[in-house]
């Protein structure tokens, strides 16, 4: 198995994602999960993913199969619902927040205004307010009824990472990479006070008001638990490992889990800041995104793996950590070429080379020697690509990777990714010729078109 030996209850049902125990896997994206959430009745789940789309996934009964969000441009990096959890909000690299219809999987609206990615998004409880953390250093503020950006609230020195309403949705909490957590006064739209100062940034929050306290999460992986009236430390529940990608409390504010870049998720009991459980969740990788289920036995978990993982906290044991090679490898490095490995590290995540359906972020390059960039049937391009004369072959591609899609394709999809040796560039190209030609394909010199 590529994530290695598991609890041997949760074998049965991997493979489709149907339930084994209570162990339950959400198969079918085609990029790691960067963001998760569960409905209040907890009978449906949002998964937002690398590959640009959002899943929403039924979680009572039979497993049908998601509904397939479709409108980010880019990675899609963090959902949630809207009270009544018949519509719900999504933001991503594309810097666009969407409002969606969960009746009928339908985008309502889009939601432009930052000038950087989205990580994270709040809601008030009577949800006519959202909050969303921008790597522009800003705080979106926008009406969900009107569907209009309210105002962007400016102050963090560096990008913005988490956000959290008050109850009430008077205040707001938010937290930044220049290693602060500040609270707004959102009537005013006015800074108040920093909650919180931390050496290294802070990337995520869990806010609980019935119990006074606020807990972050930090790049250095500290995870500290601060008063909401005098701001003095609670107590310290850093686990040594770094940095912390995800934090969550359950619904009834007993369990705080965190989730850091080495693949574990800490569980502690928020009484008494005991360990409740501390196990691998990924072999390789980080966890990028948790949320309890809605009794707080189950915790779903987002990680560069292609699925979501619904773990039963109590019975959840960790995988080898030894088994398995890296994700964006398909067997060992060493036993590679150097054009498979400058694939696999720079391409494989949002792309593959054969003809089969996926729903990878980018088309598949299978027999892309010859094909008129932008012409692929099913993929939804970026009007950058579309109609633009450029055919794919060996000099189109090495100028791609010498300077880089922001400049060979200004405007595309393509994430910035440069592979500055020549070597490495022609022997990727090399590799691409060959892996990319399937079985079907004309002689070399011959076009697909």
């Amino acid at each position: 198995m590529r994530r290695g030996a598991m609890l041997a209850v949760l074998l049965a049902g991997a493979a489709t994602g149907a339930w084994a125990g209570e162990y339950r896997r959400l198969d079918g994206h085609g990029g790691p999960i960067k963001g998760v959430a569960i409905s209040p009745d907890g009978t449906r789940a949002l998964t937002a993913s690398f590959d640009n789309t959002v899943g929403y996934w039924p979680l009572d009964g039979e497993d049908p199969g998601p509904v397939w969000l479709e409108g980010h441009e880019a990675a899609a990096n963090v959902a949630v619902f809207l009270p009544g959890a018949r519509e719900a909000l999504s933001a991503g690299d594309d810097f666009d927040l969407i409002l969606w219809s969960l009746d009928g999987g339908t985008r309502l609206a889009t939601l432009e205004g930052h000038e950087g990615k989205v990580l994270d998004l709040a809601v008030t409880a009577d949800g006519t307010l959202a909050a969303s953390a921008g790597w522009d250093g800003w705080i979106g503020l926008w009406d969900l009824r009107a569907r209009r950006l309210v105002t962007m609230l400016k102050g963090h020195r560096g990008p913005v990472q988490a956000v959290r309403f008050s109850g009430d949705g008077e205040t707001l909490f938010s937290a930044s990479a220049d290693g602060t957590v500040r609270r707004w006064d959102v009537p005013s739209r006015a800074f108040r006070r920093i909650e919180a100062k931390h050496g290294f940034g802070v990337n995520r929050l869990a806010l609980h008001e019935a119990a006074g306290w606020l807990a972050y999460g930090a790049l250095d992986g500290g995870v500290r638990i601060v008063d909401l009236e005098t701001g003095a430390e609670i107590a310290d529940v850093t686990s040594g490992r770094r940095p912390v990608l995800a934090l969550t409390l359950d619904p009834a504010g007993r369990q705080l889990a965190i989730g850091d870049g080495d693949g574990h998720i800490h569980v502690v009991d928020t009484g008494s800041w005991a360990t409740i459980r501390d196990f691998r969740a990924a072999a390789r990788g980080p966890v990028w995104a948790l949320a309890f289920g809605s009794e707080g036995r189950r915790i779903m978990a987002g990680t560069i793996a292609d699925h979501a993982d619904f773990w039963p906290v109590d019975d959840a044991r960790s995988v080898d950590a030894g088994a398995g090679p890296v994700r964006s490898f398909h067997r060992d490095p060493a036993s590679m070429s150097n054009g498979e490995r400058q694939f696999a590290r720079k391409c494989s995540i949002c792309h593959t080379l054969d003809a089969a359906p996926n729903r990878r972020a980018g088309p598949t390059l299978h027999r892309i020697f010859g094909r008129r960039a932008g012409t692929l049937p099913g993929y939804g391009y970026s009007d950058a690509l579309l109609g633009i004369d450029l055919v794919w072959d060996e000099t189109s591609l090495d100028a791609l990777f010498d300077i880089g899609p922001d400049h060979y394709t200004p405007g595309s999809k393509m994430p910035m990714q440069r592979i500055v040796e020549p070597r490495d560039r022609r022997d990727l190209i090399d590799y691409l010729r060959t892996a990319t030609r399937g079985d079907d394909a004309p002689p070399t010199g011959e076009t697909t078109e």
